[in-house]
């Protein structure tokens, strides 16, 4: 029998009794739980345990630790996704899709097209927000590790700053002509793929040739021009 599942950074042990957040008992509320209702509480790090909700009030869940569950294993790949932002409702699509697929981590960069520029406590709170989508992406599809989620920087910074190992598979989406086929680049699953896509419209030519400087291989998707959010879940859901 599947449990519902909560989303819960407090330090949990059995037997323990606690109080929940106040967006876990909405969320607790919204699915009109009752007391004696098991649920799987998880913190983004692969612990998870079961806890019974002893007392439910207006704005309060009460529930009590009963058992701790094995620690999840962690990913056999590494996956990290460095994206241009799309604009709009777009980029909440893509996080909540390719946290459901099982991603590690996800880099928004910004480039000379990209639509959605974001800094300071503006991008501070456009990431917890994202944080909460995965969150609840997590929730609904049973994946016990959140992604890491970085705060936006140029393109151009984080080419700077992140030298990819020879050793990765390290991916740059490209419409060029030369680029080779996506699945001719690995032969078997990589355990680290770093996967580079631009915004709508793409990189720049100078900002592809500059990561392919930087140890990325062009690739392609084929004749079709992909949306910039399905060209990234069209190479993910091939390797999670």
């Amino acid at each position: 029998m599947s449990r519902h599942r909560i989303f819960c950074v407090d330090p949990l042990q059995p037997g323990l009794t606690t109080r929940l957040s106040d967006s876990a008992c909405r969320h607790i509320q919204v699915l009109r739980l009752q007391p004696g209702s098991l649920i799987e509480l998880f913190n983004g790090k692969g612990i998870v345990f079961i806890g019974q909700i002893e007392a439910m009030g207006k704005h309060s869940v009460d529930i009590t630790v009963v058992q701790a569950l094995p620690p999840a294993e962690l990913p056999n790949m590494y996956s990290h996704l460095v994206v241009g932002m799309p604009a709009n409702e777009r980029m909440d699509w893509l996080v909540e899709k390719a946290t459901e697929l099982g991603v590690s981590r996800i880099t928004p960069v910004m480039s000379q097209r990209t639509v959605l520029r974001l800094s300071g406590e503006r991008a501070v709170r456009r990431v917890e927000h994202w944080n909460g989508i995965a969150q609840s992406a997590c929730s609904q599809s049973g994946r016990n590790f959140l992604p890491q989620i970085d705060l936006p920087v140029f393109i151009t910074e984080y080419l700077k700053e992140n030298h990819s190992h020879v050793s990765h598979l390290n991916i740059l989406l490209s419409l060029q002509a030369n680029a080779a086929p996506w699945r001719d680049l690995w032969l078997s699953r990589p355990s680290h793929m770093t996967l580079l896509t631009g915004p709508e419209g793409g990189f720049t030519p100078q900002e592809e040739a500059s990561a392919l400087e930087n140890g990325f291989t062009a690739a392609s998707l084929g004749r079709f021009v992909l949306r910039a959010e399905t060209a990234v879940l069209a190479v993910l859901s091939q390797l999670l």
